[in-house]
């Protein structure tokens, strides 16, 4: 009856049955997995959300394959913004990432070709690459005083049916960005082998050191497909808007524009209001990073405060993004540790190997919780050693 793509476990795992038991019972808990930003607290600019919405020219129909142009100018005064050039020609808006990533997996690949994900990262890859008949091999992470692409393991990981290599910008949940130097090994190996750099940069926006990263959005060193959206950077899930640009040597990205506008027109999934609104979107998003990244570095340093009074437990270093990766003694799996933290203490925290974490001893928190709750929370994780 169904498609051989679709045969996941859907079996509930032993974490998500604990937290639906606990929430049954009413008992407070101090959630330090949250990721939706419009829950945390911080003020939005609800007039103007609105009134963005509120655009006569809605009433219009004018179909774009890439998108209205008022859209895609705004986000190339984005990334202005932030000294990339970035020409309107070559965005591409989609509701999601998810569909920008659905669009990339299949101009590149036919079924059963590979493309190469970091490890750790974020679980939603095995998803979209089922939904669309890719093979996701993965290659390793090091961390070092920091976080390294392991070169050598990627270059192994290469096999003729490789059609790209998936970097996350900075990266989730390690929280660290790609620097010069990684960005020009990369080049070289995909421009060598023929193979495209996917680049997801929702994270971009938020460094710890309020530096600004070099985007991927204006390489030209190989075929390049850089995705971001509303959803990170101006606060804004709800929305539904994200784009995919395309960049890298002529010959091949006039190639993958005039392909992907034919997809972009098979779908024509971005809806005029929301479209009309982008402008006004982003230009909200500074008010709302302010907001998010005092909340992060608050709550990193309470995590700092708080490890520093014991021994038994400690943080990776983080660069960016809104998660922190916790070094805990592995004394059993991550999995039981994180039922027993939620069954025992009220803490709710995701093991590592919900991102691919090669061994047990590592927990994730989300640094946007509000203040009160992640304090309390890791107050009562480490007391549990």
């Amino acid at each position: 009856m169904f498609a051989d793509r679709t045969s996941w476990n859907l079996t509930t795992n032993r974490l998500a049955k604990a937290l639906s038991q606990h929430r049954a019972k009413g008992r407070p808990l101090f959630d330090l997995t949250v990721s939706n930003p419009t829950e945390c607290g911080f003020v939005y600019d609800n007039g103007a959300i609105l009134q963005a919405l509120s655009n006569p020219a809605a009433t219009i129909y004018q179909p774009e394959p890439r998108g209205l142009a008022t859209a895609r100018r705004a986000i190339a005064e984005y990334y202005a913004a932030r000294g990339c050039d970035v020409p309107a020609e070559d965005i591409l808006l989609t509701t999601s990432t998810s569909e920008a990533y659905s669009f990339v997996f299949r101009l590149l690949c036919n079924p059963g070709d590979e493309l190469l994900i970091p490890a750790p990262s974020y679980p939603l890859f095995d998803f979209l690459a089922d939904i669309q008949d890719v093979k996701l091999i993965r290659y390793p992470l090091f961390y070092d005083h920091g976080w390294e692409i392991d070169f050598h393991a990627l270059e192994r990981a290469i096999t003729p049916g490789t059609r790209g290599v998936i970097v996350v910008h900075p990266n989730n949940p390690t929280g660290h960005y790609t620097n010069s130097a990684a960005m020009k090994h990369l080049n070289g190996i995909c421009f060598a082998k023929n193979m495209a750099i996917i680049a997801d940069e929702v994270f971009l926006d938020f460094s710890l050191t309020q530096e600004l990263h070099p985007s991927f959005a204006a390489n030209r060193e190989a075929l390049t497909f850089t995705m971001s959206g509303l959803s990170k950077i101006a606060g804004l899930p709800q929305m539904k808007a994200a784009w995919l640009i395309t960049s890298g040597p002529e010959q091949w990205k006039s190639q993958a524009c005039a392909r992907l506008d034919v997809v972009a027109d098979a779908y024509l999934s971005m809806n005029a209001p929301i479209q009309l609104a982008v402008p006004s979107f982003l230009q909200q998003r500074t008010a709302f990073q302010e907001q998010l990244m005092a909340r992060v570095r608050g709550n990193l340093r309470e995590l700092d405060r708080q490890i520093a009074a014991q021994d038994s437990c400690s943080r990776l270093e983080v660069e960016g993004g809104w998660y922190v990766v916790l070094r805990v003694p592995a004394t059993r799996s991550d999995e039981d540790l994180a039922v027993d933290l939620l069954e025992s203490s009220d803490v709710y925290v995701h093991p590592g190997h919900f991102y691919d974490f090669p061994s047990d001893g590592y927990l994730i928190a989300s640094l946007i919780t509000p203040e009160h709750d992640f304090a309390e929370g890791i107050k009562y994780l480490l007391a549990r050693f």
